[in-house]
């Protein structure tokens, strides 16, 4: 696995298509083009485990790439079919992997609305942390997600960064209480 990029910021292996460099790059079919004329304005944080409260397998990277087998965990049987994915993952350890372009389309959001504006995935950034509601994440998560965003900020303009359950209220808790805000500036 390569090595957490330890500068203030990524570089950019395309900056086009929004894909950085010397991180894990994953493609996820779970993917489409943004509606023409659209700017990436908004980054969505979420919480995941695959199975539930627990860390470390490749079950995200499975569901992620429409290859998570059922057999495996009796919760991967409930969410069996679902065509999910995020632009970025971020480990326990502060490993960063890539699943979508920047420029295309990731379908994290759901249902969505930020500021009255609906459709979250047309117009913002989803990052993954490995994680839930009841453990806190890990200070090499919260290094490579704040790095992350002084990274996405300088190529787009972001101008809010909020958790799913902002986009999804009701519907949606990650990245969850444990979540410390103040930890990415």
């Amino acid at each position: 696995m390569p090595a957490v990029v330890s500068d203030a910021t990524f570089s950019w292996h395309d900056r086009n298509a929004g894909l950085l460099a010397c991180i894990r790059y994953v493609a996820s079919p779970n993917s489409d083009e943004r509606p023409d004329d659209v700017a990436i304005s908004l980054l969505v944080v979420h919480a995941i485990s695959l199975p539930p409260e627990q860390f470390g397998g490749e079950g995200v990277v499975q569901l992620f790439t429409n290859s998570l087998n059922a057999d495996e965990h009796p919760y991967y049987r409930e969410i069996e079919g679902r065509r999910v994915s995020s632009h970025f993952f971020i480990r326990r350890d502060g490993e960063l992997i890539q699943f979508v372009p920047c420029a295309q389309r990731a379908w994290h959001a759901g249902v969505s609305a930020w500021q009255g504006r609906e459709r979250c995935n047309d117009y913002s950034i989803g990052v993954e942390l490995e994680g839930s509601d009841t453990v806190c994440f890990e200070a090499a998560q919260y290094e490579t997600l704040r790095r992350l965003i002084a990274a996405l900020r300088l190529r787009y303009p972001i101008n809010a960064v909020v958790g799913h359950s902002d986009i999804a209220p009701g519907r949606k808790t990650d990245p969850g209480p444990c979540f410390d805000w103040t930890r990415i500036g």
